[in-house]
């Protein structure tokens, strides 16, 4: 896919030019405090090149699921305050999204500013699914860059979304990949083709064996190994003919599941023992289950000790390893082994010289709260959903729109 990048942009000069970005901030909180700043320390390198180069720069984002109206607990003003200190100066948060303060806030920045729109979905037109609403905001946002202005989009994930700040933008402005977005997809490209190192090995997780469906029957052919944890493990246990008591469990994926064991059986890795719990909660009582003997009462919450030891063999011997979702409920302390131990694993293999992909989400999340550094691995990514819908090979709209046609 040909695309202009930011280089390409940067040496058009940006100098007294407006420039939207489109950024991915979407970050967790615990009231007004960020958890997980990765997203911010990400958008950071792209901001800061235009800022260098004298851009007047006009970031707009996310933050959660607001219902096309402002909700102050989904302000954008805590990424603000970070997004101040990755910089190194301020940045201006615009009380609305494309209203007058937006307007008057972008028509007094001089060179090198950043102003922050307010979030972009408290207006309904960002998610619409009118091509002419979401248009018509792509438009606005349009009118705060001015004529000569560009659109850099650097929101990995969200560029599998056609909303107005992605795609319709880009329609309407000429339109470059940032650095962050360029990164991701060199990356995926890596792992998603026939030229990746073996032995290859892939870790899922997560609760829905339905959200990683379509990635299993995508990558399940190219790999050596596809290793299975977290929630939607149990599916796969029952399809094996083993009882998993209150765990969770998807009844109507239960016969795609043996289908993928029948077709790939000999790359597909369950838990061989798991941790089951008298309840969901941090002080649950545990005992560990061999998943063969199956289990009437409790939950599985956690894969078990063999099978973290089994899974972090054929882990720490690879070549190329893309992991998505964690291994149990690792916010709960006691749930955590399982993840903590395939984090470990692949970092063992990145330091053996393998290429290691954290695939965004909760295992990026997990990462960080287990105390990993993020350079024990190859690549985190920002993009959860975008990262697997690459992986996939389904069409993105945010990145289809950047393409440049010969």
């Amino acid at each position: 896919m040909a695309v202009r990048t930011l280089t390409d942009l940067l040496a058009d000069g940006v100098e007294g030019r407006g420039v939207l970005v489109r950024s991915d901030l979407n970050v967790p909180l615990e009231g007004s405090t960020i958890t997980d700043a990765g997203r911010i320390v990400a958008s950071a390198p792209t901001i800061t090149k235009l800022v260098e180069a004298g851009a007047k720069v006009i970031v707009t984002a996310h933050l959660g699921r607001p219902k096309g109206e402002p909700d102050p607990a989904l302000s954008l003003a805590p990424v603000a305050t970070r997004l101040s200190q990755e910089l190194g100066r301020n940045v201006q948060l615009a009380g609305d999204v494309v209203g007058s303060d937006a307007l008057a806030r972008a028509e007094g920045l001089t060179d090198g500013d950043v102003l922050l729109l307010e979030n972009i979905r408290f207006d309904p037109r960002e998610t619409s699914k009118d091509d002419a609403e979401r248009a018509q905001l792509a438009a606005a946002l349009v009118e705060l860059v001015g004529d000569d202005g560009a659109f850099v989009s650097d929101g990995f994930g969200v560029v599998h979304r056609k909303q107005a700040s992605v795609y319709d933008v880009a329609k309407a402005l000429p339109a470059y990949a940032g650095d962050l977005v360029a990164t991701e997809v060199d990356v995926l490209a890596k792992i998603a083709g026939d030229d990746a190192q073996h032995p290859y090995a892939v870790v899922l997780g997560g609760s829905k064996v339905s959200d990683k469906l379509a990635v299993i029957e995508a990558l399940a052919p190219k790999v050596d190994t596809l290793v299975i944890g977290g929630g939607m493990a149990f599916t796969f246990i029952k399809a094996q003919g083993s009882a998993v008591g209150d765990s969770l469990l998807q009844e109507d994926m239960i016969d795609t599941c043996k289908d993928l064991l029948d077709r790939f059986g000999d790359v597909i890795h369950l838990p061989h023992d798991v941790v089951v719990a008298d309840k969901f909660a941090p002080d649950a009582s545990t005992t560990i289950v061999n998943t063969a003997d199956g289990f009437d009462e409790g939950m599985g919450l956690d894969i078990g000790p063999g099978t973290v030891e089994r899974f972090a063999t054929v882990l720490t011997g690879a070549k190329t390893v893309f992991w998505n979702g964690p291994s149990g409920v690792f916010e709960f302390e006691k749930f955590a082994a399982g993840t903590r131990g395939v984090a470990e694993a692949i970092a063992q293999a990145t330091a053996n010289g393998a290429f290691s992909v954290v695939g965004g989400g909760d295992s990026a999340a997990a990462v960080r709260a287990l105390g990993l550094a993020d350079e024990a691995f190859s690549h985190i990514s920002t993009g959860g959903g975008a990262s697997l819908e690459y992986l996939e090979g389904k069409e993105l709209p945010g990145l289809s729109v950047l393409e440049v046609k010969p």
